[in-house]
């Protein structure tokens, strides 16, 4: 019977997402309070927050990465000394990116100290070519290492007040040396300032190093189109004019540590050309002055010339030997004639080159042919022949001495022949030895005047690609900023503040959910306990103790009115005239089960009158006496313990309810005891037997066994589970009870639901199904309205 009971109150488990958005929108003000909150933070951060502005600006790099060497170094490309040299498009970024060009950059512009005009809530800084205040520093390097921040307010033309971070201040004049902890330093105007009572200028200064880093970070180096060589350069910052000053400077820079990085180049290859030159020229010199000396030693002007006037001197002189002999013989071949045969002409043209001796033969042979004629026709002692004798024997002798004279003149000219071709056979003999060595000296002195003429052609190429040096960057675009800024994005912020708005609560929320270890609903009980479930009780006012009258049409009270209506289904048909035993418990006290056992006492009295007996069986800790705020003198103690006292004696009636009552009475020192002793079933008894409903308040099933003792008889037990202060780990308790079958026809009640935050079915009422002016309520029954409609009712 139970089991088929349970049916009638079972329905599908699926995801009510309107009852999900309920129990949220139940907190709905919190949401708007929320998001407005939100929205003021995000209109109080945009009011206060500096908008960020992005300059941009494009530079067309020249690009070799296809390789090659640059123009100085080229001059050195043909000898092979030079390697690999390719520069490539991500090394210029990188150079862009750098910190020591961002230093320069921060340096030349002087950014790292800056000036405000103070604000209420924040500091406007002041930016311009030229500083309101000049500021300089005793050691100039001082001003990269410092931090500090200061304000000078202009008191006249002459005089300036400084106030320091510490609020401490004192009167200077512009131009006057100041000591201060951060160094010595000299404050002069850079024009007539007007004299300002508004706060003056905050001057900050920053390190070096924070502000490079700084700036660092916030710029952006990217390849604007995929294969090209095209950089964008981009930089946010709050002051356009500042970061278009910034991008100008930082290309500005690029370029000229580019051509100086040229120029550096050239001038180290100029250098050591010259070097080379002067040492090369010194090596020629030396060179050449040893071919002179070579030449002066071996008396040499032209090597080959010597060597061919060598031969043909060679040649004339063996020549000159052979006339020479020649004519040697031939003397000593006339002279041995002449002396063999002094009457014989002497032989002519014989090539004697010696003209007295062939003019004195020429006259002898006349003279020998003269005589020789005469004496055909005369003697020898012809006088005329005689004196033709005489006259020969003069020539012969004169002929003897001129060849012997002659003999020794040859003799002595071919002794000088000999030794001349001996000198020149000497000569000879050394030009192959010359030659080499000439050769020697020649090709080194051919090699440094290459090597020299070679480094001053260099000298002038690299000269003329030194006037041509060009940057590397060319400028495309110069740096422009957006007029409209990039941070703080507006609309971004108002709705990251309204996400903000809804998801803070949403998530509070959600934890307090998460984090709930209350029931609050029927599906924390039914997931539990697979006892029948009665149905749930909406959650009433607190000072209100009995919610169901006559002509009470609100939502609590159709809510026992349902739950009178369900009782009818649970439980089972007896005998006519018999009363219904209702027992109502609970697992911990404070769960409302007197609550419930009075007006459920109440409700089903108005039910065609029924008669009602309302027994408050917790005798341990009664409730009943104090709960209907009434005395009702002695109760059930009394009759457990005095079998003189008859039970119509201890019972009360209350017109309010229409409901008869038995309380329990004092609370007893032995009360298990009390219970049972048997009196109390006849209590029981009396009831069913007078009343047609008997309900019974007993005590909570977790602290004593009182209530097992007493509902063996019952017609149904109710046991009663708040919401939103039940534990769910106690629901293992009744859970238990019911699988054990320790509480006969067990079902369950959930008591004090609060529908408003989606708990409940959700049919209105806790149960239900828009009763308005349905069912001949009455027009005075609560309208439930949905959600939405409550939202916007006025």
């Amino acid at each position: 019977m139970q089991q088929e009971n349970s049916h009638l109150f079972e329905e599908e488990e699926s995801i009510n997402l309107q009852e999900i958005l309920g129990k949220y929108l139940y907190y709905w003000k919190w949401f708007v309070l929320c998001i407005l909150i939100a929205s003021l933070g995000g209109y109080m951060y945009l009011r206060y927050t500096p908008n960020q502005y992005q300059v941009a600006s494009s530079i067309l790099i020249d690009d070799e990465d296809s390789g090659g060497l640059s123009n100085e170094l080229s001059a050195f490309e043909d000898l092979g000394l030079m390697g690999d040299n390719k520069n490539s498009i991500e090394n210029e970024i990188g150079i862009l990116k750098s910190y020591s060009l961002m230093e320069t950059v921060v340096k030349d512009l002087g950014i790292n100290m800056t000036f405000h005009h103070k604000g209420n809530v924040r500091d406007v800084e002041i930016y311009d070519e030229k500083p309101p205040y000049n500021v300089v520093f005793a050691n100039k390097e001082q001003i990269y290492d410092v931090s500090t921040i200061f304000t000078i307010v202009t008191e006249t033309p002459t005089q300036f007040t400084m106030i320091l971070g510490d609020g401490s201040s004192s009167i200077h004049l512009f131009g006057e040396k100041i000591s201060t902890a951060f160094g010595d330093i000299t404050i002069t105007p850079r024009d007539e300032l007007p004299l300002k009572k508004d706060g003056g200028v905050k001057v900050k200064i920053s390190s070096l190093k924070n502000v490079v880093n700084g700036l660092r970070g916030k710029l952006g180096v990217s390849i604007k189109y995929d294969g090209s060589s095209i950089i964008e350069l981009s930089l946010t910052a709050e002051n356009r004019a500042k970061a278009i000053a910034i991008l100008n400077k930082l290309v500005q820079q690029y370029n000229e540590n580019a051509v100086a990085d040229k120029n550096l180049v050239g001038n180290n290859t100029k250098k050591f050309i010259n070097e080379r030159l002067a040492v090369i020229e010194k090596d020629l010199n030396d060179v050449d002055k040893g071919v002179e000396e070579f030449k002066a030693t071996n008396s040499l002007t032209d090597i080959s010339s010597v060597a061919t006037l060598a031969l043909e001197n060679n040649a004339e002189l063996e020549k000159k030997i052979t006339e020479l002999n020649t004519q040697l013989r031939l003397t000593q071949y006339v002279a041995d004639y002449i002396r063999e045969n002094e009457d014989n002409l002497i032989p002519a043209n014989l090539g004697l080159q010696d003209g007295s001796v062939n003019a004195n033969s020429a006259q002898y042979n006349e003279l020998i042919l003269e005589r020789n004629r005469i004496l055909k026709g005369s003697s020898t002692k012809n006088p005329v022949v005689q004196n033709l004798n005489s006259q020969i024997a003069q020539l012969r002798a004169s002929i003897t001495q001129s060849l012997v004279n002659l003999q020794s003149s040859l003799q002595i000219s071919l002794k000088d022949a000999q030794k001349a071709e001996q000198l020149s056979s000497s000569k000879m003999i050394s030009v192959p030895t010359q030659e080499r060595e000439y050769r020697d000296i020649q090709r080194q002195q051919e090699i440094i005047e290459t090597l020299y003429l070679y480094l001053l052609q260099k000298r002038e190429e690299n000269a003329i690609s030194m006037s041509l040096n060009v940057a590397n960057a060319k400028l495309l675009d110069a740096a422009q900023a957006g007029s409209a800024p990039v941070s703080p994005r507006r609309k971004m912020v108002y709705l990251v503040a309204l996400v903000l708005g809804f998801l803070i609560p949403f998530g509070v929320i959600y934890l307090m959910f998460l984090l709930d270890n209350k029931v609050q609903g029927n599906k924390d009980v039914e997931a539990v306990v697979k006892a029948p479930y009665l149905g749930e009780i909406p959650r009433g006012s607190n000072e209100q103790k009995v919610v169901v009258s006559k002509n009470d049409r609100s939502g609590i009270a159709e809510s026992f009115r349902m739950l009178r209506t369900n009782l009818d289904f649970m439980i089972p048909k007896g005998k006519e005239g018999v009363g219904k035993l209702i027992f109502v418990t609970s697992t911990v006290p404070g769960e409302g089960k007197t609550f419930i056992a009075v007006n459920l006492s109440s409700v089903l009295a108005l039910a065609d009158k029924k008669k009602v007996l309302l027994i408050g069986a917790d005798i341990r800790k009664p409730r009943l006496e104090e709960y209907l705020d009434v005395k009702l003198g002695k109760g059930i103690t009394h009759y457990l313990t005095d079998d003189s006292i008859q039970i119509p004696e201890l019972i009360h009636h209350l017109e309010d309810i229409n409901v008869d009552i038995l309380h329990s009475g004092i609370i007893a020192p032995n009360p298990a005891e009390l219970l049972s002793n048997g009196r109390f079933e006849d209590l029981l008894a009396y009831g069913k037997e007078h009343y047609d409903y008997v309900v019974v308040d007993t005590a909570p099933v977790k602290l004593v066994t009182d209530t097992m003792l007493l509902g063996k008889d019952a017609d149904l037990f109710v046991y009663t589970v708040r919401a939103d202060y039940t534990h769910k780990r106690l629901l293992d308790i009744p859970a238990k009870i019911y699988e054990d079958k320790r509480l006969p026809n067990m079902a369950v009640l959930l008591n004090d639901v609060d529908i408003q935050r989606g708990y409940g079915y959700g049919y209105g009422y806790g149960y239900g199904y828009g009763y308005g002016n349905q069912g001949g309520y009455g027009d005075d029954v609560e309208e439930v309205l949905p959600w939405w409609k409550k939202l916007f009712k006025k």
